[in-house]
């Protein structure tokens, strides 16, 4: 699957010398894992790496406050967010670090997880989508809004701590961007999509949002087959952990400014490239035919929408272990 926002993080972390170990040894732990083509802009990563300071005993661990500066003439720790952006691919930045515990892992010491889905408004009710969102808050069974994994999650329940749909400082050809926000203690495979394209099924009249209690059911042992949401709007936002406070040299935090004020100035340049296409060489019949059809990659037509509680469903969680044991047994 390389290359991965991962490995390059890795390779940038052998170039740059700062690794003492392999990945175990350096107790190496990450949030979560994002799917292809989905980004994060608070993702949080741990590990052991090689430090100036002397106030560190056998095993490479901080005892006490870290330094990230020079002060009163002492030395300060590695500049990590200045070393390692020199180094990484344009679309990847480390942002802020911060000594923690040696018992500590990024994954089990998370508090909670928020995502963001941006999507454009065409012709959704969002009314009756934060209705809908806002059913799943609390702690429910999700099998039915993820991709299911029964040789190693057994346990779908999971906490959703808040949902809103708020709109962005964007526009579009009329259209205006919004986007979900979710926050979580944990999410399962897929799960942000999956609720994402349910919630557009019922923004567009498809479902009533009744049908979200009815997957929340847990006598609704199969999950419906539909197609989750596009990855690319979804943003992991934060991860939220106790006590924890990253910092970063003003030297650093000011290139990264300049290096994501510069590509976000790029990427508008290319949209205005894109929107000269579209206003000089298409006819305006086209335009006109196709202003209210979605550009959220989940329409669907009323007439032959089939609905989500009478479609075919995928194998439930007691048949897919059923299987799992037989394939045992043969091997």
């Amino acid at each position: 699957m390389d290359p991965t926002v991962e490995s390059e993080i890795f390779k940038a972390l052998e170039t740059t010398r700062l690794l003492i170990g392999d990945r175990k040894e350096i107790q190496y732990s990450r949030c979560g894992r994002t799917d292809k083509g989905v980004s994060a802009v608070g993702q949080v990563i741990a590990l052991y790496l090689r430090s100036k300071l002397k106030d560190i005993d056998a095993h490479n661990k901080h005892s006490g406050e870290t330094v990230p500066e020079e002060q009163d003439g002492q030395p300060g720790e590695i500049d990590y967010v200045r070393v390692l952006n020199g180094v990484l691919p344009k679309d990847i930045r480390i942002v802020g670090w911060c000594p923690v515990p040696s018992d500590f892992s990024a994954r089990f010491s998370c508090l909670s997880r928020e995502y963001k889905y941006f999507f454009w408004n065409d012709n959704l009710n969002l009314l009756v989508m934060e209705t809908a969102g806002k059913k799943l808050i609390g702690e429910h069974d999700f099998r039915n809004f993820c991709k299911m994994d029964a040789v190693k999650v057994h346990n779908y329940r999971r906490n959703v701590m808040s949902f809103e749909i708020s709109p962005c400082d964007m526009r579009f050809e009329g259209h205006q961007l919004y986007a979900i926000k979710i926050k979580g203690s944990a999410f399962l495979w897929h799960q942000v999509r999956c609720m994402v394209a349910v919630l557009f099924m019922i923004g567009q009249g498809l479902e009533s949002p009744e049908v979200i209690d009815a997957l929340l059911d847990t006598r609704t042992l199969r999950k419906p087959q539909y197609l989750m949401a596009p990855e690319i709007p979804l943003v992991l936002l934060s991860c939220e952990f106790e006590g924890l406070k990253f910092s970063c040299s003003s030297d650093a935090g000011q290139a990264l400014h300049v290096h994501l004020e510069n590509e976000c100035r790029l990427y508008h340049l290319q949209a205005a490239i894109f929107q000269e296409a579209l206003l000089s060489h298409l006819p305006l019949s086209i335009g006109a035919e196709n202003k209210d059809s979605s550009s959220n990659g989940v329409t669907r037509k009323k007439a032959s929408h089939v609905p989500l509680m009478s479609r075919e469903t995928e194998p439930s969680y007691e048949e897919r272990r059923a299987k799992l044991e037989t394939v045992k047994l043969r091997a």
